[in-house]
């Protein structure tokens, strides 16, 4: 009996380290975020242009992220968008931090308390314009834009980054704007 309680205490400890371990990664493997990035220009607002859509942005178009310094130190996150199945404005609020060296764009993000997930910058143009965003998988990726368009040259920079990275580009979302 002694045994048997110790070997399925030890399985529920080793199951128990695995989902702790994934779901503490903030970003995939073999991908990289931005090195010797620098928060106050990224901070502002940005235009969502494509997205892996996921069950928080099911339906949304006009997408917006909004980035301001908390004075904590930590980063304030609006996220807004046009619900066109409900015909109604959307807004969430949420929190990001740096995970390690703030000069590394590798953060987590929270919009539902202690519950974060990556948030990791892994390409930016030099003027802070174009953004390629991914999330703690390769099921999360944004292409953000500080301005409503963005030229041919930069989507298919950062849609072969993507691709080269193992980001299925197919299931890219293409925000629409007015």
């Amino acid at each position: 009996m002694r045994l048997k309680n110790l070997l399925i205490g030890g399985s529920v400890l080793a199951v128990g380290t695995m989902l702790v371990y994934k779901y503490r990664r903030t970003i995939p493997n073999g991908v990289k975020a931005v090195r010797y990035f620098d928060i106050e220009r990224f901070l502002g607002k940005w235009f969502e242009i494509a997205r892996m859509d996921s069950m928080f942005e099911k339906n949304i178009d006009y997408a917006t992220a909004e980035y301001s310094l908390n004075e904590d130190g930590s980063i304030k996150v609006i996220n807004r968008g046009y619900n066109y199945k409900k015909q109604q404005e959307q807004k969430s609020e949420g929190r990001a931090v740096f995970v390690g060296d703030e000069n590394k764009a590798m953060l987590k993000v929270s919009f539902f308390g202690p519950f974060y997930s990556g948030y990791n910058v892994i390409a930016i143009d030099p003027k802070y314009r174009y953004a390629l965003v991914c999330g703690r998988n390769r099921d999360y990726l944004w292409i953000l834009s500080k301005e409503k368009r963005v030229p041919e040259s930069i989507i298919s920079e950062y849609l072969e980054l993507a691709e080269n990275l193992g980001f299925n580009t197919a299931k890219l979302v293409w925000t629409n704007y007015k």
